[in-house]
């Protein structure tokens, strides 16, 4: 994810054309130690191709996702045993 996010840095800060050394460099800017097989990928990859299409057609992926749902639910009588007590203590 850190070599996708530092080509795309990258091509927002105007290099059309990042190479595998612009990518590293971002990296190592930042303290992150790049992995030379996962950088070649990305600028392998992404070489030559347009970024919104390919942002959005992965959005179009993810909004098919199912996120759950399901949790939460809980925590709704603090308020009613906290009223009892207020209750309990003008007595």
């Amino acid at each position: 994810m850190r070599h996708i996010a530092a080509y795309l840095l990258l091509r927002l800060g105007g290099n059309d054309a990042p190479d595998a050394d612009a990518v590293t460099n971002v990296l190592t800017a930042v303290g992150v130690d790049a992995d030379a097989d996962a950088v070649a990928k990305v600028v392998a990859d992404l070489s030559g191709k347009d970024l919104d299409a390919l942002i959005a057609e992965g959005s179009k992926k993810l909004a098919a996702v199912p996120t759950g749902g399901g949790g939460g639910g809980g925590g709704g009588a603090g308020g009613a045993a906290a009223a009892e007590e207020v209750e309990e203590e003008k007595k």
